[in-house]
C-alpha cells in the first residue's frame, strides 16, 4: 500500500463510480454548493432524523434516543474539533451520547486494552493527516473502526454513526451538515449490520464492500429529510 492507505482503498473494484454517484447526489441537493441556501431549521431538522434513524439501529431505541438526539445538537462543533483533537472529539460525542445511561467515570473514557489504544491511535492519525483520498472514504473507514473496535463499551455504534457526519461536515462534502446517511443506514439495516462484520475480518473485499455500503448511505441521506425541494433559493 502507498503511504495514504486511504487513496488505495478509494480505487478498489467499484468504489470511484459508487464515491461519484454519491458526490453527485449530494451536490444536487446542494446544488453546486452555493446556488442554494440551506437555513438553520433545515439543518437541525436533518440532524435530529439522523439522530432518531441512529437511535432506531441500536437494540434498545428507546433507551438511546435521548442521547442520539443530545449528540447530533453538538455534531457541527464536535465537527471542527474532531480533525484536530479527535481524542477530544470522541470523548465529547461518548459523554453526550451516553448521560445518565452509564456511570460518570465512564464518560468519555476509553475501555483498557492495547488494542483499543492502537486502533484509537491509529484512527486519529488518520484523522489529523493531509489525505488526498475522497472525504467518504476517511468517513466510512472512522465509521467502522470506532463501531468494530468498541472503544467506550456503551453508545459505541451512536459515536460511530456520528462520526461519519462530522467527517463529512468537516471535510467540505456535506459543509452544513444536511446529509442524513443514518436513514441510508437503517433503510438497509441488515446490510449495515453484515457490512461491519465484513470489515471487521479485516480482508480488503470486506472493506470495500463496507465503502460502497456508505456511499450508497450518502446517496440516500440526500434524498430524505432535507429534501432538494425545501431549499431555498439563495438571495
Amino acid at each position: 500500500m502507498s503511504p495514504d492507505p486511504l487513496t488505495d482503498l478509494a480505487r478498489l473494484e467499484g468504489v470511484p463510480s459508487s464515491l461519484a454517484a454519491a458526490r453527485d447526489a449530494v451536490d444536487l441537493l446542494l446544488r453546486d454548493r452555493g446556488v442554494r441556501k440551506i437555513s438553520p431549521e433545515q439543518v437541525a431538522a436533518s440532524l435530529l432524523t439522523g439522530a432518531r434513524a441512529s437511535a432506531r439501529l441500536t437494540s434498545e431505541p428507546d433507551r438511546w434516543i435521548s442521547g442520539a438526539v443530545r449528540l447530533s445538537t453538538e455534531l457541527p462543533s464536535l465537527a471542527a474539533m474532531l480533525r484536530v483533537a479527535p481524542g477530544q472529539a470522541l470523548a465529547r460525542a461518548h459523554t453526550l451520547a451516553a448521560y445518565d445511561q452509564v456511570s460518570t467515570e465512564e464518560l468519555g473514557r476509553l475501555r483498557a486494552g492495547p488494542d483499543i489504544a492502537r486502533r484509537m491511535a491509529g484512527l486519529s492519525d488518520l484523522l489529523t493527516r493531509r489525505s488526498e483520498a475522497p472525504a467518504l472514504v476517511l468517513a466510512a473507514v472512522a465509521h467502522a473502526e470506532v463501531a468494530t473496535a468498541v472503544p467506550f463499551g456503551s453508545a459505541d455504534d451512536l459515536v460511530a454513526r456520528a462520526v461519519e457526519r462530522m467527517v463529512l461536515i468537516s471535510s467540505g462534502f456535506d459543509p452544513p451538515g444536511v446529509i442524513a446517511t443514518e436513514v441510508g443506514h437503517e433503510h438497509r439495516a441488515e446490510d449495515y449490520r453484515r457490512l461491519l462484520r465484513a470489515y471487521a475480518s479485516g480482508t480488503i473485499d470486506g472493506v470495500r464492500q463496507w465503502i460502497l455500503h456508505v456511499a450508497t448511505a450518502a446517496v440516500d441521506g440526500a434524498a430524505v429529510g432535507v429534501g432538494k425541494e425545501r431549499l431555498s433559493p439563495a438571495e
